[in-house]
């Protein structure tokens, strides 16, 4: 069958079979690719800072219309309120970041016996790749602006070093610094202290910013494009299948001739042999004709 697939026109015929196999293989990225579109995103200006006690309220639950807003507060830090969460990537280096807590100014405070006097909310202000270069959070008062981001949860079965964290878990936090808090926490971008940033993006150091971005829109699959696309692949597959088949019928062809042609050859060859036969025996035939005359 091999020697059939190379003639010239089966080859061609296979060329032929790839180029149209490849066009339906980019048609069926391209119908794949139009499948998996995220959805078109809400104008929820996440992007414009508004103030977090308009945003999240404490003791409440964290709404997701609230996730990735980015807010403003006004308050202080507590320099013996701060861990180190580790395990944490910045540019391809696995490190810490360093959570401090904020207490914010005009916050709704929590009523309760284990309330504080104070609210505050976990701030992740930068990353560090050792321990030791975690500085202090900056005194006095501050105005913060950040990215909101959910609580996280923290790792079970784990108990921390002191001073360190298994992840910026609201609920771990409150119970290693005792305070009241948001259900949430925010990712620093800016901390000004009397009209100068003194945050990880401004000041240059050892504590790199986070740079947390909003997510993306969460994306919806259109099932009738990657029905297409599928299909799409099963009709190069069905190029390729075709080329193959006629090669094969061409190689059965060819058997049969090749069988006809040996049958003919016997059939001329049997009615040959009696003929060749008389012709060496002659005088025996002669003899005989002569017996059946004699009375």
């Amino acid at each position: 069958m091999l020697k059939t697939a190379l003639k010239p026109r089966w080859i061609a015929g296979l060329v032929f079979a790839i180029v149209i196999s490849g066009v339906f293989v980019l048609l069926s990225q391209w119908q794949f690719g139009r499948s998996t579109q995220p959805e078109a995103p809400v104008s929820t200006g996440t992007e414009d800072t508004k103030p977090l006690v308009s945003v999240l309220q404490p003791g409440d639950f964290f709404h997701g219309s609230a996730a990735d807003q980015m807010v403003a507060a006004t308050g202080s830090y507590d320099p013996d309120k701060q861990v180190l969460v580790p395990g944490r990537l910045h540019d391809g280096a696995t490190g810490y970041w360093v959570v401090s807590a904020f207490s914010v100014q005009d916050a709704p405070a929590l009523s309760g016996v284990a309330a504080s006097p104070g609210t505050w909310i976990p701030v992740a202000r930068g990353w560090v790749a050792d321990p030791a270069d975690a500085s202090p959070p900056p005194s006095g008062t501050i105005e913060l602006t950040g990215r909101l981001l959910p609580s996280e949860a923290p790792l079970p079965n784990t108990a921390p070093e002191p001073g360190r964290a298994t992840a910026v878990s609201v609920a771990e936090l409150i119970n290693v610094w005792d305070i009241s808090s948001y259900p949430g926490f925010v990712a620093a971008t800016s901390e000004v202290v009397g009209g100068a940033d003194v945050s990880a993006s401004a000041v240059s150091g050892e504590l790199k910013p986070l740079r947390i971005g909003p997510q993306p829109p969460p994306q919806q699959v259109n099932w009738l494009n990657l029905f297409y696309s599928v299909e799409w692949i099963v009709f190069a597959g069905f190029a390729l299948f075709i080329w193959w088949r006629m090669v094969k019928d061409d190689y059965r062809r060819d058997l049969e001739d090749e069988f006809d042609d040996e049958g003919d050859e016997h059939h001329q060859h049997t009615e040959e042999t009696p003929q060749s036969a008389q012709q060496a025996n002659p005088s025996e035939k002669s003899s005989t004709s002569e017996q059946k005359v004699q009375p």
